[in-house]
């Protein structure tokens, strides 16, 4: 499907220069001589380069369709993750810098959503939030009250988060796994 290139929104996929791409940030830019334009940055969803592009309103970009499917999160091997597809049972074994960051969150058995392009995996998508047991917290320092403080947390999979001062070691919380933020403590 074919969109104006001032149609490109953040979290759409599009085919530029033969890759596929997902738009992160847009901004509407409007000089006082000239025609508008959309400056677009952009992630290569193969090999994650990064691209900052300018669409005029009157190019035209062909705005990609993902397949989505049920995976299931089996273990790690190596720098390798195996994913079984909940429908076939077939296992699927994909790098664990697909994932960036978010792949410290996976947990044994857990549901993901795996965007597939032309059967091939462009990414994976894990719940928004998860339960983690904090491990290691750092001691209140007495008169840090006055404002909203947070103090730095270890979670049991070595990530660091900031967690208000009443929460302490052994603690389940609920984490926000893409901003890597403290949400909850979990019931």
């Amino acid at each position: 499907m074919k969109i104006s290139g001032v149609d490109i929104r953040p979290g759409n996929i599009i085919e530029y220069e033969g890759g596929i791409w997902r738009a992160v940030k847009i901004q509407h830019t409007q000089p006082g001589k000239g025609g508008a334009y959309m400056q677009v940055e952009m992630k290569n969803l193969r090999d994650g380069r990064k691209n900052n592009v300018r669409f005029r309103s009157a190019e035209t970009v062909e705005r990609v369709r993902l397949d989505t499917k049920d995976f299931q999160f089996l273990y790690p091997e190596g720098d390798m993750l195996v994913f079984m597809d909940k429908e076939s049972y077939e296992q699927t074994t994909l790098p664990r810098d697909l994932l960036g960051d978010a792949a410290a969150f996976l947990q044994d058995g857990m549901d993901v959503v795996m965007e597939l392009y032309d059967e091939e995996a462009i990414s994976v998508q894990l719940p928004d939030t998860i339960e983690a047991m904090i491990v290691e917290a750092d001691a209140v320092v007495k008169g840090q009250t006055a404002s909203s403080s947070y103090k730095p947390a270890v979670l049991d999979n070595g990530v660091r988060v900031m967690v208000p001062p009443h929460i302490g070691a052994g603690t389940r919380i609920v984490v926000d796994v893409y901003e890597q933020t403290y949400v909850r403590r979990a019931d």
